[in-house]
Parts: structure tokens; sequence; C-alpha cells
């Protein structure tokens, strides 16, 4: 299980336009980062970048387990988990149809799906179509994806956003309980997350 992740020198571009360069992250087991900076300045590129999806122009993103350096690609497919701006949800899909494919595919079970539909409390809206679900209720359903296969680094993109405050404290306590397991939660996000979490800047790094 990735217990560390260690960020060294890097650089990412989008365009001709350099994000951020010399960036150092070091991330470890119980820790929530919260990435700030204004638009544009490589928030979500750097999530991107750390789940594989954006190929750095230098320096090294290491996933550690046990002071042991992971292969990359392994830990990727087995350990984490990216949250984006976009739900990725089908939308003929019942509420209940989604979070069942998406527990399988990630590799949960039956038990951690209960515990995610109780969590954000979603028996209401299992038999709605994805379609029919608020923003609110869209990102609570997202949300619960990750619970329901448990990955220890959880990468997030304004994962409170359309969220409303009573909705947002009830996912911090979800994102804090997955702290007090061991996880690691990276969120790029515009207001305060409802929990400590240690503020990191890109704004330096351009």
């Amino acid at each position: 299980m990735i217990d560390a992740l260690n960020i060294a020198d890097l650089s990412v571009s989008r365009g001709d336009r350099r994000l951020f360069h010399k960036l150092f992250l070091d991330v470890r087991a119980g820790e929530a980062v919260a990435l700030t900076g204004g638009n544009g300045a490589g928030k979500t590129s750097l999530l991107r970048a750390i789940a594989g999806f954006i190929r750095p122009d230098g320096g090294q993103i290491d996933f550690v387990s046990n002071s042991v350096r992971l292969e990359a690609d392994e830990a990727r497919r087995q350990g984490l988990h990216l949250l984006g701006h976009l739900e990725g949800l089908k939308p003929a899909r019942t509420a209940l149809q989604e979070l069942s494919f998406q527990c399988r595919y990630l590799g949960g079970n039956e038990s951690q799906m209960a515990k995610a539909i109780e969590g954000f409390q979603l028996a209401p809206l299992l038999d709605l179509e994805t379609r029919r679900l608020s923003a609110g209720q869209r990102r609570r359903l997202s949300l619960a994806r990750l619970v329901s296969a448990p990955r220890p680094l959880w990468l997030l993109d304004e994962p409170l956003a359309p969220l409303d405050s009573v909705w947002r404290q009830r996912a911090g306590d979800q994102m804090q309980a997955h702290l007090a397991a061991g996880g690691m939660i990276i969120a790029a996000v515009h207001d305060p997350l409802p929990f400590a979490a240690r503020a990191f800047d890109l704004g330096g790094f351009a």
C-alpha cells in the first residue's frame, strides 16, 4: 500500500506555457494537502501528472511503501483515485447501477459499497437515473466511489464545489476518516477544506 508520495524537481507545461518548474512536494500517510493558486496555476495539471495522465517535462514522481519505491504504473492502477471536475457518470444508469459498476471495476466489495451508501446517504437516490440527480447529489455519488473501493491516495479537484454547507462538512468527515485510516489526500481547492490541511501554493513555481 502506498504510504508516501515524493515529488522532486517536477516541471509541467501546457502547450508553450510552463505551468510550474522545479516543484518539490512530499506527502505522508494521514496527511492532507490543499493545492492553492489562481486559475491556470496548474493545480489540475499537477493532479493529472501524479495520476499519470500528463507526462512531465522533467522531474520525478515516486510512490513509496515501507520506504521502498513502487513501480509507478502498478501503484497508480491499484493505489489511487482521481476525482476531477466531471463526474464521469453514465446518464442512463441508476445511481445504484453506477455505484455497483464502479465498485466492482475498482476492486471494492458489497460491504464497502454499503458503507459508502450509508456515509453519503444515497439510499433515497439509488433508483434514480444519474441524469436526474442534482449537481450536489452527483458529487456525493462520485465521492461514494472512493469509499466503496478504498485506495490510499485520493487526488481531488475542487471536490466540495457543488455541495451545500451541510454536505461539505459531511464529506469532510469522510475525508478525515480516510486520513485517520492512513490515507492521503491532495486536493485542488479555491475554498478551504473543512478540516486541517497543509496548504501548498503553486504560485511560486511558475
